[in-house]
């Protein structure tokens, strides 16, 4: 099963994690990548970087950056291979024990079932 595991931090955007979290961190992602649990990994840039392209009526409008409403801040995303949703959150729950507060949204990515085999 995969999950797309979005990270929205407490701290304010564009707060930079320490050189002690920031080494904690890496080895946390390496061990993850190396067991094949985490697929893919990144953080983004400050929202003044981003833009919102919105879709209604057949229109779109295009906000750009920076947004105000930082509890929707996206700070990063990671990509998961578990064999539940309950793995899913004790990797988010170790990931946030690094990472400090803010609030990760899991979600799983829907997969073709295999193909049966003749």
């Amino acid at each position: 099963m995969k999950f797309l595991c979005v990270y929205k931090p407490s701290k304010a955007e564009g707060t930079c994690p320490g050189q002690k979290e920031m080494s904690e961190m890496g080895k946390f992602v390496e061990e993850c990548m190396k067991s094949g649990v985490l697929l893919a990994t990144e953080g983004c840039l400050p929202t003044e970087a981003g833009a919102r392209i919105r879709r209604s009526e057949g229109k779109f409008a295009v906000i750009d950056g920076p947004f105000a409403e930082s509890k929707e801040v996206i700070g990063g995303f990671a990509l998961l291979r578990t064999g539940s949703k309950q793995e899913a959150i004790e990797y988010t729950k170790r990931f946030m024990n690094l990472a400090g507060d803010g609030e990760v949204e899991i979600r799983q990515i829907f997969e073709q079932p295999a193909a049966a085999t003749a």
